[in-house]
């Protein structure tokens, strides 16, 4: 086991663990740290905590110090200059016609380096443009191409549920997302139904993945016959969160519905024609959604 703090650079971002040394900290106070890009200035997550060997990588960086008055204005002062160099790089990349969004700026904490993010459908050729952008600067320029999955983490949005975007609200990792996913939950496959803001899977229907893979496995196929406590039936629909399947029985020339536990019916687990459980792996109508 080894001794970390957990470390944020940005709201909802990426944690990274940290030795803390003989410093004592306290959740919520923001502090510099070494970082391979150089001194970072960051949040305190979670005050010093014991994890396995494995989830870190050796030697951890150090917590450099507590952030002093100094370091509070460092930050102050390159988010100031946030404006007007978006506002640069903007007029520049029209200058050049390039084909690039420019979506967010971030100066280093020594203020060395200027970070640019940007989208774009193609490969950018921003040679002219760091060019054009070092010599307003006076700064190391880096253009950082991005996805559309990360552009709206970082500029964030309302998402059809009416909340804040997942990815910016609460995700500081962006998850694999597939279409098998929504098939699982019994979805509509309509994009329009199935898309987040950002045009890609909605990042939610990662969140209750495993219960509905299992769940699959536990209930018939749609369509599927089956042995009910009233006889022969066909399985019509299913409700994965009750465990319980609404079946169609044909007796004596009348047709009629009933709801019933999915442990009061009979039906071969695992086959794929009629008799069948929804375990068989289906070929995705889309595309798979695993990138950014």
């Amino acid at each position: 086991m080894a001794k970390v703090v957990v470390i944020k650079f940005k709201r909802n971002s990426k944690p990274y663990y940290f030795s803390a040394g003989r410093l004592e900290l306290k959740k919520g106070m923001n502090v510099v740290v070494e970082t391979a890009r150089g001194l970072e200035y960051g949040t305190v997550a979670v005050p010093e905590c014991e994890i396995g060997d494995d989830k870190i990588v050796s030697p951890l960086k150090a917590v450099i110090r507590v952030a002093n008055e100094h370091d509070e204005e460092t930050v102050m002062r390159n988010e100031a200059r946030r404006g007007d160099a978006m506002r640069i790089c903007r007029e520049k990349i029209a200058e050049r016609g390039l084909a690039m969004k420019l979506i967010d700026c971030e100066f280093t904490f020594d203020g060395n380096k200027v970070i640019f993010s940007f989208t774009a459908e193609a490969r950018v050729d921003f040679r002219d443009l760091v060019k054009d952008l070092a010599s307003i600067f006076h700064l190391r320029i880096e253009l950082r191409q991005v996805g559309a999955r990360d552009e709206t983490k970082i500029l964030g949005g309302i998402a059809p549920c009416g909340r804040v975007c997942c990815c910016a609200g609460c995700m500081p990792e962006i998850k694999k997302v597939s279409i098998k996913m929504a098939k699982n939950q019994g979805l509509s496959l309509n994009p329009g139904k199935i898309s987040g803001l950002c045009g890609r899977l909605m990042c939610c229907l990662a969140y209750e993945d495993e219960y509905y893979a299992d769940a699959c496995k536990r209930v018939p196929k749609i369509g599927a016959t089956v042995s009910s406590p009233e006889g022969k039936a066909v399985v019509i629909a299913t409700d994965m969160l009750k465990m319980t399947a609404r079946v169609k029985i044909e007796k004596d020339g009348a047709v009629f519905y009933r709801d019933f536990p999915v442990a009061e019916l009979g039906f071969k687990r695992g086959e794929k024609e009629k008799g069948g459980s929804r375990e068989e792996d289906e070929k995705d109508t889309l595309p798979p959604d695993d990138k950014n």
